[in-house]
């Protein structure tokens, strides 16, 4: 893949090497206040007539204000020598050009996401992840998180290595944020809260997915044809990537068994078809996976 021909993006932060632990209770100074020392606060209080809760308020506030990790915007941006982070910007930055156009072909505005680069564990608006957690996008910060050792993974745990691998992989978390600029995520998440089963191989999150590959396939025929960018392999790179992360062979690897009614991601056939569907003309209106009666 000629990836250097994409235009870079400037909506990756870095985040790595930061320190983005979690811990439970109120904090100050760094420890976590535990019972015996709230104790102790409200016995200075009755003592001295303050009220408790005003000293537990302005300590919290003191350890939210020394504590609180920057927001991922005030980060750099990855320094220029970092090939990886250059491979990632790239990417972005095409996703964006093509969501832009086929957005205002539609009569619509793209907004761009941020993309956060991180390493070992993370916080986003969505709450604390590690990198066992894999690349994510939470729609509540509109971020997509990404440690870059998932692509080390992804050669030697999956085999599935190759630069359009990993774009594909970018290109997927992208294809939620679009699913959230077009009220598809507010929509799944609102069947969620009217207790409609989510998970199973027809089910809410299996059909989200599978749009967010079909999309994936939509961006990479836009970008080809505006960048002629894709080698030969390359294609075969990414729906062998699709196809060795789909549930039946995750859970077969797992498990040593596969459970359809646990799916959330799709098949591994399914995830291939998703993505080649997109790919074949471009189109969104092809990624329609929530009317679709076969999978």
């Amino acid at each position: 893949m000629l990836w250097k021909k994409g235009r870079r993006s400037d909506n990756v932060v870095d985040a790595r090497g930061e320190s983005s632990g979690g811990g439970g209770g109120m904090r100050i100074g760094g420890k976590g206040l535990g019972l015996g020392g709230i104790v102790i606060i409200v016995a200075i209080g009755l003592l001295t007539g303050q009220d408790p809760m005003q000293i537990l308020g302005q300590l919290t506030g003191q350890s939210t204000q020394q504590s609180a990790p920057a927001s991922p915007q005030t980060h750099q941006a990855p320094p220029a020598n970092d090939q990886q982070a250059e491979f990632v910007r790239s990417i972005l930055g095409d996703t964006e050009d093509t969501w832009r156009a086929v957005f205002a072909q539609n009569g619509r505005q793209y907004k761009d996401p941020t993309l956060v680069l991180f390493s070992g564990q993370v916080n986003s608006a969505c709450g604390y992840a590690t990198s066992a957690t894999g690349p994510f996008y939470c729609p509540a910060d509109q971020q997509v998180y990404l440690d870059l050792d998932f692509f080390r993974e992804m050669s030697q745990r999956f085999s599935a290595a190759g630069d359009f691998a990993q774009a594909y992989v970018i290109a997927h978390e992208v294809g939620h944020h679009v699913q959230t600029l077009l009220g598809v995520s507010a929509k799944v998440d609102a069947a969620r809260k009217a207790g409609q089963r989510m998970e199973g191989n027809n089910g809410l999150l299996v059909r989200q997915e599978l749009q967010a590959d079909c999309l994936a396939g939509v961006w990479a025929y836009n970008a080809q044809n505006r960048l002629n960018w894709l080698e030969p392999g390359d294609i075969e790179e990414a729906l062998n990537a699709a196809n060795a992360i789909g549930d039946d062979r995750l859970q077969q690897q797992s498990r040593g068994r596969v459970v359809p009614d646990s799916f959330t991601h799709g098949t591994s056939a399914q995830r291939v078809h998703w993505f080649k569907t997109g790919f074949a003309q471009g189109q969104i209106t092809q990624c329609d996976t929530f009317a679709a009666k076969s999978l």
